[in-house]
C-alpha cells in the first residue's frame, strides 16, 4: 500500500510538471503565432501600400541590367540562409534546405526532367535582393498583377490596399485596367519580387530552361491565378497551356523530404555542376 501511494505521488508529481510544461509551451506557441502573424501581415500591408504600377516599372529599370553581383548557383543559395522570409510563418528550416528539398522532391517525381529539378533548386534565389538592400515587401510573398483591379483572392485584400493610390485610380481600377482581354501574362506587369527578378535574370542571360520552367519561376507565387482561378481574362492560350506546369510545381513544393541536409546538398551540387 505504501509503494502504491509513493507511485501515485510520483506520477502526480510528473503529471504536474508535464501539465505545467505543456501550459508553458502553449503560451509560447500562442505568443509566437501572434508575433508571426503580425510580421506576415505587416509585410503584406507595406507591399500592398507601395506596390503600384509606377513602382514596378521603376524596379524593372533599376534591376534589369543584372549588374549587382556575379555568383554561382550554390553561392547564391548559401547566401539565402542569412535571410528570414518575413512573409512566411514557417521558419523552421533554412532557405537552402527548402531549395534542396524541392529539387529532390521533383527528382523523385520527374527523374527524367533535370531542367525541372533545376527550377526547384533555384526558384527562390531572387530573394537575394533582400541582402542587397531591397525591403522584404519588394522581395517576398505572393504576387499579383498591377495596372488593373486588385482581385479579392489576393491575401489580406480587404484590409491592406487602403493606402495604395492605384486602388483609387479609376483608369486602373477596372477588370482589365491598362491591358486588353487575353493579352497574355507575358504582357502584364506583376508585383515586384523575387519571382519576377529571377525570371528577368533568366531572360537577360538567355537561360536555356524551357518555357514551362520560366513560367514556374515567374508565377509560382501567383496564387490568385494558379490556386483561385482569377485573372483568366488576361490569359492567352499559351498561359492556359502552361498553367498545369505551374500547378505541378506548386505540388512539388509540398512533397515530404526523405534525406539529410548533407545528402541533399551533394545531390543538388551535382545537379548544377
Amino acid at each position: 500500500m505504501k509503494c502504491l501511494k509513493n507511485c501515485l505521488n510520483k506520477n502526480y508529481y510528473f503529471y504536474s510538471i508535464l501539465k505545467a510544461s505543456l501550459a508553458l509551451l502553449f503560451c509560447m506557441y500562442v505568443r509566437q503565432s501572434g508575433e508571426l502573424f503580425d510580421r506576415v501581415f505587416n509585410t503584406y500591408k507595406l507591399m500592398h501600400t507601395h506596390q503600384t504600377l509606377d513602382f514596378v516599372k521603376q524596379k524593372h529599370a533599376e534591376w534589369a541590367g543584372c549588374t549587382h553581383s556575379r555568383m554561382t548557383v550554390m553561392e547564391s543559395i548559401d547566401c539565402l540562409d542569412q535571410l528570414i522570409d518575413e512573409s512566411d510563418p514557417d521558419v523552421d528550416f533554412p532557405n537552402s534546405f527548402h531549395a534542396f528539398q524541392t529539387a529532390e522532391g521533383i527528382r523523385r517525381e520527374h527523374p527524367d526532367k533535370d531542367w525541372f529539378q533545376l527550377v526547384g533548386l533555384i526558384h527562390d534565389i531572387g530573394k537575394i535582393m533582400a541582402l542587397w538592400g531591397e525591403p522584404q515587401w519588394a522581395v517576398v510573398g505572393d504576387t499579383y498583377p498591377v495596372g488593373c483591379r486588385f482581385q479579392n483572392s489576393i491575401v489580406f485584400r480587404e484590409t491592406t490596399f487602403v493606402e495604395n493610390p492605384d486602388d483609387k485610380n479609376s483608369s486602373l481600377n477596372t477588370e482589365c485596367g491598362i491591358y486588353k482581354t487575353n493579352c497574355g501574362l507575358e504582357n502584364v506587369f506583376m508585383s515586384w519580387g523575387h519571382d519576377e527578378y529571377l525570371y528577368q535574370v533568366m531572360k537577360f542571360n538567355k537561360c536555356p530552361i524551357p518555357e514551362e520552367g520560366l513560367y514556374m519561376i515567374r508565377f509560382h507565387s501567383f496564387y490568385p491565378w494558379h490556386s483561385h482561378g482569377n485573372y483568366m481574362h488576361l490569359c492567352n492560350e499559351k498561359d492556359l497551356k502552361m498553367l498545369p506546369w505551374v500547378k505541378e510545381f506548386k505540388y512539388a513544393l509540398n512533397l515530404p523530404f526523405t534525406h539529410t541536409y548533407s545528402t541533399l546538398y551533394k545531390t543538388c551540387k551535382n545537379l548544377v555542376s
